[in-house]
């Protein structure tokens, strides 16, 4: 690396993801996106380049729905795509599980173990390990990219979890309350003196798509 680390990290949500099973799809591979999920993916990217960030880095979480939303930023700066482990989604007992029992599983005797301790959760990965990962990763990226800024895709957890720990909030919270939308585009300044970040913006570039009405197709 040369020069000042990057000074601005933006952490993208994936796009919409085929997932006509509909099960808790977690870390399972071979959940890519949908047709919708592939525009949104674009006009997020195209979103970015309208700004004109001075972007210098691109990194991925390893798994399909996040490289595939990643390729339209990638072609849109002319970047590769890095990938970065932490930057996956979060483990989950219930992964692979129809949705309809994942949000009802108190109503299941043989889930009970897992619904202990809601706080940490005990249903899966730990929230503060979750935040630290993501806060390694942002920081690693923004340390090993040639100043400027830097675009990392990722999860909705993850994300969210990098929101709460850095706005001083307590990491349980209720899902349903997330501000992390498909796609969606949450900024943060780096400070290399202080290594700290700070959230700076939200933005949700492809909600015209997202809200259009699905079609068979979609």
């Amino acid at each position: 690396m040369s020069g000042m680390p990057a000074t601005s990290v933006y952490l993208v949500r994936h796009g919409q993801v085929d997932n006509p099973r509909g099960v808790l799809y977690g870390r399972l591979p071979g959940f890519g996106l949908t047709d919708r999920g592939k525009r949104m993916a674009t006009a997020t990217a195209q979103a970015l380049a309208d700004q004109k960030l001075p972007v210098t880095r691109i990194v991925a979480s390893p798994l399909q729905r996040a490289q595939e939303s990643a390729a339209p930023i990638s072609a849109a700066f002319g970047l590769p795509i890095h990938t970065d482990e932490r930057l996956i989604e979060t483990g989950n007992h219930f992964e692979g599980r129809p949705l309809a029992e994942v949000r009802t599983p108190w109503r299941h005797p043989e889930n009970w173990r897992y619904l202990l301790r809601p706080g940490v959760p005990s249903w899966g990965e730990p929230y503060a390990e979750i935040s630290e990962r993501m806060l390694a990763a942002m920081r690693d990226a923004a340390r090993e990219a040639p100043g400027g800024a830097v675009i990392l895709v990722s999860h909705e957890l993850p994300i969210w979890m990098v929101h709460r720990r850095l706005a001083g909030q307590p990491l349980r919270h209720n899902p349903a309350l997330r501000r992390c939308a498909l796609s969606s585009v949450t900024g943060f300044a780096y400070d290399p003196r202080t290594d700290r970040f700070l959230e700076r913006s939200y933005a949700d570039p492809a909600r015209a798509v997202r809200e259009v009405p699905e079609g068979p197709a979609d």
